[in-house]
């Protein structure tokens, strides 16, 4: 439990680190290219495939409810809404820290095991310049992009299965949800992917940074930097959801 406490402190010192040098433009831009590769279009199906899923079954589960509550016309709204405000974000954060997390942690914990990144020292090289900053920047930078098309095949989804499940024409679908969805929803979305992005990252490299005991340590170091950051993203979803949306809403009134 204390090295898990050391390793979220050191996070703490990295992100200090990782803004003083963004700060200072030290960027390597073809190792920054090379991750927004990695991260972003070799991402996409699986992120996409969950958030048809999820557009599907959310639909399924409303859409009966509000049809026997004759609420029919706020089924895409509602979904809009939850995609925007939460699903979409969050579960392509929980994606991304399973498929790139993971392999941020085990690719530099290796070279950390390695002696690889104490030679990129002897070298002049500074790690978190040429390993950790390309790669926080392609997260952030790449997780809300990913996000707005996992919300688009989400609500696509969703207004199929209400058509062919329940006859909600797509003109009522589509009303809904521009009535209900507003500007401020998908700066939300942005937002939690941005921050989302660079707590994965940030955590992902940190793990790896501070691996140590060979091959078994490099193990241990994935799996925990995949946890930390799930909890990592449930906890700041929490906050960022409490700052972002106080008092009354007033979505459905309107």
């Amino acid at each position: 439990m204390n090295k898990v406490f050391e390793r979220l402190l050191s996070g703490i010192f990295l992100t200090g680190q990782i803004l003083v040098h963004i700060l200072q433009t030290k960027i390597y831009r073809s190792n920054t290219l090379d991750q927004m590769a990695f991260i972003g279009p070799a991402s996409v199906p699986i992120a996409l495939i969950t958030a048809a899923s999820v557009g599907m079954v959310f639909t399924i589960q409303v859409a009966r409810e509000f049809i026997y509550f004759g609420a029919t016309s706020a089924v895409g709204g509602v979904l809009a809404l939850a995609l925007t405000r939460e699903l979409a974000p969050v579960l392509t954060a929980v994606v991304l820290a399973g498929r790139v997390g993971s392999a941020f942690a085990a690719e530099i914990g290796t070279m950390k095991v390695t002696e690889q990144i104490d030679a990129l020292y002897i070298l002049k090289t500074d790690p978190i310049d040429y390993l950790v900053t390309p790669r926080v920047i392609a997260c952030s930078l790449m997780l809300p992009v990913l996000s707005i098309l996992s919300l688009l095949v989400g609500m696509t989804a969703g207004l199929i299965i209400s058509d062919l499940l329940y006859d909600i024409s797509s003109s009522i679908f589509l009303d809904s949800v521009r009535n209900f969805l507003k500007t401020w929803d998908i700066v939300v979305c942005l937002i939690k992917s941005l921050i989302f992005g660079a707590l994965i990252a940030i955590i992902g490299c940190n793990w790896g940074l501070t691996t140590s005991g060979g091959a078994k340590g490099v193990g241990r170091s994935t799996t925990e930097a995949v946890v930390i950051s799930l909890i990592s993203i449930f906890i700041t979803n929490f906050f960022l959801s409490w700052l972002m949306f106080q008092g009354t809403g007033s979505a459905v009134i309107e």
